[in-house]
């Protein structure tokens, strides 16, 4: 059985993909590595943000719908993602720069055994800060350094991602039965999963909720991806989700990574995603994410997509 080493990507909506653009570069401080389309719907942005290449494991992913109305929060939904910063000293800088720019936040608290810093971007999307206090991550993550946010407090890459359901047996079982999860807590309410034990780079923290289901909208999560190495791993796990009884989507070329879709017995929809071949498919590093990008199977009606986007900076 392969192991899986940690989170790949996570995406979500976004009702002004403007807005979004300044917030994620200019408050957060990250890369828009990809702009590109929904290949389901190629007349929706999709943004990638992320490190200098849009690393696996530090990439944000947001689907532009105008039409978005407000999200009702409430069960079996992904409600809240972490970014790892480096330092405790990192999350009093960016308490100071949430406090300059009028971002809404929280005090610094503690959040599954770690020192953190809990916010909202403009459209209410819950994240929250998570001090690695200076763990080691992946070789490949490698910073921007056009950032706006001082080097030595720069979001890092994704941490813990918070899974709020009715029911967290049927989840539990899946990430450990299934993909092979540690659990390294439990309690009435609460549970902790890593893909690798004692690594904050795939922690799953699930919460139990009864109540009505979240109703999506601008600033809710869509899926999470997790990663797996290449086209043998992808191939593995979907023979794993199809006969656990799970219907798969089966394996799509994404161009940029092949992944694979299929939701769990509360609903929440994970993806699967290769490590390769990346957002430099189609681009050199130094131009990542400045012009609109298609894959070669859109490539011949570019035209027709760009007369249907609003520009983008």
């Amino acid at each position: 059985m392969y192991q899986i080493p940690g989170h790949h990507h996570i995406s979500m909506l976004t009702k002004n993909a403007q807005l979004n653009n300044e917030f994620y570069q200019k408050i957060l401080g990250l890369r828009r590595v990809k702009k590109t389309v929904n290949q389901d719907n190629p007349f929706m942005y999709h943004l990638f943000y992320g490190d200098l290449t849009g690393s696996a494991g530090t990439e944000l992913s947001f689907f532009e719908m105008p039409a978005a109305g407000r999200t009702v929060r409430g069960t079996n939904a992904i409600t809240q993602i972490g970014l790892l910063v480096p330092s405790s000293e990192s999350l009093n800088y960016w308490k100071g720069r949430f406090e300059q720019l009028n971002v809404k936040h929280g005090d610094i608290t503690t959040y599954a055994g770690r020192e953190a810093l809990p916010f909202e971007d403009s459209e209410g999307l819950r994240l929250i800060l998570i001090n690695n206090n200076g763990a080691e991550v992946p070789k490949d993550w490698a910073a921007w350094e056009q950032s706006l946010v001082e080097q030595e407090h720069r979001i890092l890459g994704m941490g813990t991602v918070e899974m709020t359901v009715r029911n967290v047996d049927k989840l539990a079982k899946t990430l450990t039965d299934m993909f092979g999860y540690i659990e390294v807590l439990r309690s009435e309410q609460e549970a902790i999963y890593q893909s690798v034990k004692g690594q904050v780079l795939g922690e799953i923290v699930v919460k139990q909720q009864d109540g009505p289901s979240e109703k999506p909208g601008r600033g809710s999560i869509h899926h999470l991806a997790i990663r797996v190495k290449n086209e043998e791993e992808i191939a593995y796990w979907n023979e794993v989700v199809k006969k656990r009884g799970f219907q798969s989507t089966g394996v799509i070329d994404r161009f940029y990574f092949k992944s694979l879709y299929f939701r769990e017995s509360n609903g929440i929809l994970f993806e699967i995603a290769t490590d390769g071949p990346g957002f430099t498919a189609d681009s050199k590093v130094e131009d990542l994410g400045e012009k609109l990008d298609l894959p070669p199977f859109l490539e011949g009606r570019r035209a027709e997509i760009e007369a249907g986007l609003t520009p983008l900076e």
